[in-house]
C-alpha cells in the first residue's frame, strides 16, 4: 500500500512489562517484580516480527531493569538496526524522585544499555511523560547524564501526565538537549493526541490515521508515535485488584493492537527517532 504521506515518521516502543505500568503501581509492589513471570521477550518478538515484515525501523526506549534480565532480546533490537534508547532504570516517575536519585537512575540505565549494544545511547523518555512545569530540573539532569534528546513531554491534558501548553514540535529545552514531544494535532484550538498509547486502542484506527496524516499534511512535520510491548499481548494476566478505570485503560481493545499496528506500518513510513529528528544536526 502507498503511504498516505511522503514524510517519514518516528516509531517508538516503551519497553516495560505489564506489571511495571504506573497505573498498576498501587497494586503490584516493586519487591514482587522478580517473582512475576515476564512476558516482554515474547511481546518484543511479535513487534520485531511486525517491523521486519513491513521493512520499518523504530526506537526502543528500554528500562535498565528489563535490559539486565533480558540482554539477548535487547541485543537483538540493536542488531536488527533499531535504535536503543533509555526509559530509565526502574520505571520511577521523574516527579517522584529527587534530582540526585533521578540522575543516578538515568545514568545507570544508559550505562547498562550501552554495555549491551556497544554503541552510544543518546535518547531518553521519562516514565509516564513525567517531566514538566513542576520539575524543569529534570532537563538539566538528562543533559548531564549525556543524552542528546528527550521525548518526555506529551502536550495534552491527562490526569496522569501532560503539559498542554508545551511546544508541539521539537525544541531545545537546554543548549545541547532537544526535546521531542509526542505528537498532537491542533484541532479547534485544542491538542488532540495523535501519538499513540492508550488512545490508539481506545479510538477507531481511522482517527489515529487521520490525526497523523493531518500533522504530516497541515503542519508538514513528521510525527512521533509510541506504544508498549504489553499492548500486543491480549493474553497477559489480569490485575483484578486494580480499580475499574485502570482496568479499562489497560485492557481495552488489546486484541486489536496487532491488526492496527499492521495497518499503521503499511499506511505510513517509519524510522527511529534519532534518524527522523536528529539526522544532520
Amino acid at each position: 500500500m502507498v503511504s498516505v504521506s511522503p514524510l517519514k515518521n518516528a516509531l517508538s516502543i516503551d519497553v516495560e512489562d505489564y506489571f511495571q505500568v504506573s497505573a498498576m503501581a498501587p497494586y503490584i509492589a516493586r519487591e514482587q517484580w522478580d517473582s512475576i513471570p515476564c512476558r516482554v521477550e515474547r511481546n518484543l518478538d511479535v513487534i520485531l516480527g511486525l517491523l521486519a515484515e513491513s521493512g520499518n525501523k523504530a526506537t526502543f526506549f528500554t528500562l535498565g531493569w528489563i535490559a539486565e534480565r533480558h540482554p539477548a532480546i535487547v541485543r537483538r533490537i540493536a542488531d536488527e538496526g533499531h535504535e536503543l534508547a533509555s526509559h530509565g532504570y526502574g520505571h520511577l516517575r521523574a516527579t517522584d524522585q529527587s534530582p540526585a536519585s533521578f540522575l543516578e537512575d538515568i545514568r545507570s540505565a544508559k550505562h547498562i544499555l550501552e554495555d549491551l549494544c556497544g554503541r552510544p545511547v543518546v535518547g531518553y523518555r521519562a516514565p509516564s511523560f513525567s517531566v514538566g512545569k513542576t520539575n524543569p530540573w529534570a532537563f538539566d539532569c538528562i543533559l548531564e547524564a549525556g543524552y542528546l534528546y528527550s521525548s518526555s513531554v506529551y502536550p495534552v491534558k491527562h490526569d496522569h501526565y501532560g503539559m498542554p501548553d508545551a511546544p508541539r514540535f521539537p525544541y531545545e529545552s537546554r543548549p545541547g538537549l532537544t526535546e521531542i514531544p509526542v505528537t498532537t494535532s491542533r484541532v479547534f484550538n485544542s491538542n488532540l493526541p495523535a501519538g499513540g498509547g492508550g488512545y490508539f486502542r481506545l479510538l477507531p484506527y481511522a482517527m489515529s490515521r487521520w490525526l497523523i496524516s493531518r500533522v504530516n499534511r497541515v503542519d508538514r512535520r513528521p510525527a512521533i508515535f509510541y506504544f508498549h510491548p504489553w499492548e500486543v499481548d491480549p493474553d497477559q494476566p489480569r490485575v483484578t485488584e486494580a480499580d475499574a478505570k485502570s482496568r479499562f485503560r489497560h485492557y481495552i481493545n488489546l486484541h486489536k493492537t496487532v491488526p492496527r499496528l499492521r495497518r499503521l506500518l503499511s499506511d505510513f513510513r517509519w524510522d527511529s527517532v534519532d534518524r527522523v529528528f536528529l539526522a544532520g544536526t
